[in-house]
């Protein structure tokens, strides 16, 4: 008798398995089309980091790495050298200062967007690869900060598909 029940409960179970397989035909699997959406993410991720991963420096991009490290001491030192040279030079600072009032306003502005984009992109680049390194999730670095890039996990979904199928089914 439980001979029997073990045979007819496998023989359910193959009539289900292949149900599901021809279900499948008609409707596909949404965890595994949910799995294969991360497998590709994370396919996406590596070759992403492939291309940003940082080869070996040489000179030339030591040289400009040094570079790109001068402005922002060279404009706070430059701001406190005004001031010095205001108060040892007066009248030479005072004939300075008249030809900056001749520049043209759109030119200010016009520097002034240089400025605040070159250093907001720097600031950006720094916070990316912080959150990045501290394992907070969040985007991938837009800009190759020679940090490591982290694998992030796919972007999370507020809603899961197979229990929104299952409830609108039960909501008719």
């Amino acid at each position: 008798m439980i001979a029997r029940m073990l045979g007819a409960s496998r023989a359910a179970g193959q009539i289900g398995a292949a149900v599901a397989q021809v279900s499948e035909v008609f409707r596909p699997n949404a965890t595994r089309r949910m799995a294969l959406d991360n497998k590709a993410y994370l396919a996406a991720l590596d070759q992403y980091g492939q291309e940003y991963r940082q080869a070996t420096s040489g000179r030339f991009d030591q040289l400009m790495n040094g570079v790109n490290r001068l402005p922002r001491p060279a404009l706070a030192l430059g701001t406190i050298g005004l001031f010095v040279y205001a108060m040892v030079a007066p009248q030479s600072f005072s004939l300075r200062m008249q030809g900056l009032a001749l520049v043209p306003q759109p030119l200010w502005w016009l520097l002034g967007a240089i400025v605040s984009f070159y250093f907001g992109a720097r600031e950006m680049s720094y916070r990316r690869a912080a959150a990045g390194a501290s394992g907070a999730g969040g985007p991938i670095p837009l800009i190759s900060t020679g940090a490591r890039v982290q694998k992030s996990p796919p972007p999370a979904r507020d809603r899961n598909a197979a229990l929104d199928e299952w409830q609108a089914g039960n909501d008719r």
